[in-house]
């Protein structure tokens, strides 16, 4: 048989411990770590990396399924009176559902690719530690580029992780318009790092991510158009509100804005006592990005009406004190007192 010799495994080599405890050579025991003891370690970690991949997916995928049905409570519709409107508020339901339901795909299949990455890094180094490397240097090297990103990339690692939020807790999207702070437009790109806006100029914004403090969206869910109405102050009031209402009441009722104005509108009396006029509200709940084009048309449904009725709309007065003398008295010379350069009265 073989002749013993000493112990030739390291700590952990399983494999090796056991064909060196059969046949107790050491020769044996390093070929059976090397066929047997490396490969089925090296598949071990495969299955195990496999695994925890599955597992950690299929929570994304749960994850993905929740946010389909977004953070925010479905958008609220005038319920349609003829069959052509109901298709009409459909296709924009479905609209908003195929767009929220891209996003959530969008941010699983990034969450998907970051688990990846990451278990691959892992188990690869262990692999590489299983045939015999020394991951030492790989790790240090790790740990110093991890620094070098914490310290010169802190700006753009933000930017990707409040981009990573901003997608998946769906606060804007293509389309809406939004103010951030520094700027108001119309949401034309969003990425992980930037969102690309136009303002109502023209003018392009670049905003990263991770400089955007807070988010107003104009156009999610709906809208509201606000229209404040200045009356002269011997305007009867109980009079203005009701043409108000009856001027809005046809606006809801009008054929053209049923898809659009989702609400009765309301009149909320009167907002503010100014020097003079005083100012009464109007507040309209509309379709998504509607509330411009409708408080323009109210607007000028308004100023007809009060044209008829023969309600004023004040506009600015100033009241001018004209006198015929306008210069000061100081600015007389004494009767006694010649003015500079005038001839001589006595001569």
């Amino acid at each position: 048989m073989f002749s013993a010799t000493t112990d030739p495994c390291e700590d952990g080599e399983q494999t090796c411990d056991l064909a060196y405890s059969w046949f107790g050579n050491d020769t044996v025991a390093e070929v059976a770590d090397v066929i047997i003891g490396k490969p089925l370690a090296i598949t071990g970690l495969a299955l195990l990396g496999l695994v925890i991949r599955w597992a950690l997916h299929k929570l994304v995928d749960r994850l993905v399924a929740s946010a389909e049905d977004g953070v925010l409570p479905d958008k609220v519709t005038r319920l349609p009176r003829r069959g052509k409107a109901v298709h009409a508020v459909a296709a924009r339901d479905a609209a908003t559902q195929t767009r929220r339901v891209q996003r959530a795909k969008t941010m699983g299949d990034l969450l998907k690719s970051i688990i990846t990455g990451i278990l691959v890094a892992i188990i690869g180094t262990m692999v590489l530690s299983e045939l015999g490397v020394n991951i030492a240097p790989i790790i240090a090297s790790a740990g110093i580029v991890g620094v070098a990103l914490g310290f010169g990339a802190q700006s753009l690692v933000k930017d990707f992780l409040s981009g990573i939020f901003m997608i998946f807790e769906d606060q804007y999207g293509v389309g809406d318009v939004v103010d951030v702070g520094e700027a108001t437009g119309t949401i034309e790109a969003v990425s992980l790092r930037v969102t690309r806006l136009r303002d109502l100029n023209g003018t392009v914004w670049y905003v990263p991510n991770g400089e955007i403090l807070r988010v107003g969206n104009m156009s999610q869910n709906w809208s509201r158009a606000v229209v404040d109405v200045n009356v002269a102050y011997g305007e009867d009031l109980v009079r203005v509100q009701d043409v108000l209402r009856d001027v809005s009441h046809g606006l809801w009722e009008d054929e053209d804005f049923r898809n659009v104005v989702i609400e009765e509108p309301e009149v909320t009396g009167v907002e503010m006592l100014a020097a003079d006029s005083i100012t009464l509200r109007v507040m309209v709940k509309t379709a998504p990005m509607e509330q411009w084009g409708v408080a323009r048309e109210l607007r000028q449904r308004i100023k007809a009406r009060f044209d008829h009725e023969g309600i004023e709309i004040p506009f600015a007065q100033r009241v001018v004190w004209h006198r015929e003398d306008a210069r000061h008295p100081a600015a007389d010379p004494p009767a006694d007192r010649a003015p500079a350069g005038a001839p001589d009265r006595d001569a």
